[in-house]
Parts: structure tokens; C-alpha cells; sequence
């Protein structure tokens, strides 16, 4: 028999995508009104993996990811996604975003991202949002998976996200 048990706090991280980068301050301090002050921002990564934004938002579009020094509980992250969706409309220009913000959060074994798209290897978390299996980490780093997005498994990436798991840590350690 499995003993049920309380699941840990996890370190919450917010991704930014943007084709004009001074939209980062007033999103920054939106998200930082809803979830606290940030610890670590990623550099601006080139977001070129795929043309899925540009029609809406332009080109080229860039990425920040932003993590958070308040651990979450995991079952906040349906309600966080809710609250991001509703950022995203508020800098809406003529119907379009001028920004994509993605929630997800990182545990020592693995990131998840939330979205509000099911699919074969995304659970239901609540309120119409999935959780996504971004990443697993085994043998000292993350892995891609078969799904993951490409953005996600590029080597930048994992190496920011290997420094916010090392920063996830200590964290855990002064709880």
C-alpha cells in the first residue's frame, strides 16, 4: 500500500514571450504584485523554434523566464495559469497579445508547465488547465521528452533551469 503524502513546495517560474522586450517591465511588475519578488531571470533567449506567435504577435519574438523566491503548492498552478491568461488579456493590443506568459513550476525531479490545451501526456489539474511534463531530471540533468517543446530543450534553457533547480535547493533547505 502507498502512503499518501503531502507534496513539496514548488519553485514557481513564469516564461515571457515578446517581440518588443520594454513590454518586460510592466509585466514583470504585474507578475511580481501577484507572486512576489523575483530571485533569478533568465537572459533574453531568441524564440525562433517556431512561427506559431508571429501572426499574432510579430518577429522576432524573445524569451525570459522569470523564477520566483515564494515556493508555491503545486495545486496552485491551475489558478496562477487563470491568472496569467487574464495578463495576457489586459496587455492585449487590438485583439492581439503583445505578450505570451507561461506559468509552470520545478521540482528536484522535474518541470511542468500549465496550458489550458489537453493532450496524451498532460493530467488535469482543475479549473480547464492541464499540467504539462515539460522536463524530467535524471543523472544529474534535465531531460526533453518525446513532447517537450523545443524551446524548452534547448541547451540555454536547461542551463538556466539547471542554476533555478540549484537556487530550488536552497530554498527547500531555509523552509
Amino acid at each position: 500500500m502507498s502512503r499518501p503524502q503531502l507534496p513539496k513546495p514548488a519553485k514557481l517560474l513564469i516564461g515571457l514571450i515578446m517581440q518588443e522586450k520594454r513590454y518586460i517591465a510592466a509585466a514583470a511588475e504585474a507578475l511580481i504584485e501577484k507572486f512576489g519578488p523575483v530571485d533569478m531571470a533568465s537572459s533574453w533567449l531568441p524564440f525562433d523554434y517556431t512561427t506559431y506567435y508571429e501572426p499574432e504577435m510579430g518577429a522576432p519574438l524573445f524569451r525570459r523566464i522569470l523564477a520566483f523566491k515564494t515556493l508555491i503548492k503545486q495545486r496552485e498552478l491551475a489558478q496562477i495559469k487563470l491568472a496569467t491568461n487574464e495578463l495576457e488579456q489586459e496587455y492585449s493590443t487590438g485583439g492581439k497579445r503583445t505578450v505570451n506568459i507561461d506559468p509552470g513550476y520545478m521540482l528536484h525531479e522535474r518541470f511542468v508547465l500549465a496550458t489550458g490545451k489537453n493532450y496524451s501526456h498532460r493530467i488535469y489539474i482543475g479549473r480547464r488547465i492541464y499540467a504539462d511534463l515539460t522536463l524530467i531530471y535524471e543523472k544529474d540533468r534535465f531531460r526533453a521528452l518525446p513532447w517537450t517543446y523545443p524551446g524548452y530543450a534547448d541547451e540555454r534553457m536547461l542551463a538556466y533551469l539547471q542554476q533555478v533547480r540549484n537556487k530550488y535547493a536552497l530554498d527547500l533547505r531555509s523552509t
